[in-house]
């Protein structure tokens, strides 16, 4: 079977009941101590809490439902968490997996992804290098090689995050996205567009990891020779074109955080509401944060999109943000 690029509301609406159970409905709640601190009614999407700890599942789930008996053998490329949720459709329709991670991978997330029966490959020096290897062993093996950001319905899946969002009572002005190879943000671009049009899409992409923000502003895909950012869930180096395309019709604006707004955002999930993300997960918060007085008193949502640290990580990173004191007058 040949799935295209191509995102369709259609699709999103059928990915709405037929993704795994386990990954749909995930909470979604204004976080107040959040809230009140940024100025702007924050609105959290927490999809940390699920077999895989992402929202990867979602997409992955939909895609091999789509695929079917013409699935055969599988092959992907994965910073980890896309991987788990392949493993995770993978192993529950007992189809065969081999992921290829970078060999700096999260080590969590490839013991996870093995632990749900995934063959892990460790090659290459970022996660393209290890998609680059992939697509070879794809091509070596016959193997159906599976492509994060370039099959709509991965997207699809993505975009019922989307779906539920809106069933919120009262609308939300913003959601602010983080993007890694463009299957989340063109997801629920593409539902906003069609059941919310007067919601601002804004996609966030990590400073050590511009590629996808050159090639939005630029019009093309541009390549970076490397990547250095904490944010390895959303550390693109070779833009998929496909994803860039759909993106000119989902996006609004594309901005940038830093590894220190990132960690900014991680601390006050963690001290605000109780939750562990990872850097990628946390990007959208850093964006709000950013760019907050833009949206003073307005309702802004984002997707806490993962959750997939190492006990050092957590040591690291997780230290939660001081509250603010307020001073007395003089």
């Amino acid at each position: 079977m040949n799935l295209g690029p191509e995102v369709t509301t259609a699709g999103i609406e059928e990915a709405s009941r037929a993704v795994d159970p386990v990954f749909r409905d995930s909470p979604q709640f204004v976080c107040e101590p959040i809230s009140a601190r940024l100025d702007v009614i924050t609105v959290l999407k927490v999809e940390t809490i699920n077999p895989i700890r992402s929202f990867k599942g979602r997409g992955a789930d939909y895609l091999l439902t789509r695929l079917g008996e013409a699935a055969g053998s599988l092959v992907c490329a994965s910073a980890g968490n896309f991987g788990q949720g392949m493993a995770y459709a993978a192993r529950r329709r007992g189809l065969r997996l081999t992921v290829f991670a970078a060999t700096n991978a999260n080590p969590l997330k490839v013991e996870r992804m093995r632990a749900l029966g995934a063959e892990v490959v460790q090659e290459g020096d970022d996660f393209d290098a290890a998609k680059a290897a992939a697509r070879d062993h794809s091509e070596a093996t016959g193997g159906t090689f599976i492509e994060d950001g370039l099959l709509g319905p991965i997207a699809e899946g993505a975009g019922t995050i989307a779906v539920e969002l809106i069933r919120l009572p009262d609308p939300i002005d913003a959601v602010f996205v983080p993007l890694g190879n463009g299957s989340l943000i063109n997801g629920i671009g593409t539902w906003l567009r069609h059941a919310s049009p007067r919601t601002r899409v804004v996609a966030v992409v990590a400073a050590g990891a511009p590629a996808m923000e050159i090639s939005w502003r630029e019009g093309r895909p541009v390549a970076t020779e490397s990547i250095d950012t904490i944010a390895d869930g959303i550390a693109v180096r070779v833009p998929v074109a496909e994803a860039l395309g759909i993106m000119r019709s989902t996006v609004d604006e594309v901005v940038t955080v830093t590894d220190d707004e990132i960690l900014a955002s991680m601390g006050m999930l963690f001290g605000d509401a109780g939750l562990v993300v990872e850097p990628a997960g946390a990007a959208g918060l850093a964006g709000i944060a950013q760019r907050r007085s833009e949206w003073t008193g307005k309702r802004v949502a984002t997707p806490l999109c993962g959750g997939n640290l190492t006990a050092e990580q957590v040591a690291a990173w997780l230290r939660p943000e001081p509250k603010k004191e307020k001073t007395a007058g003089r």
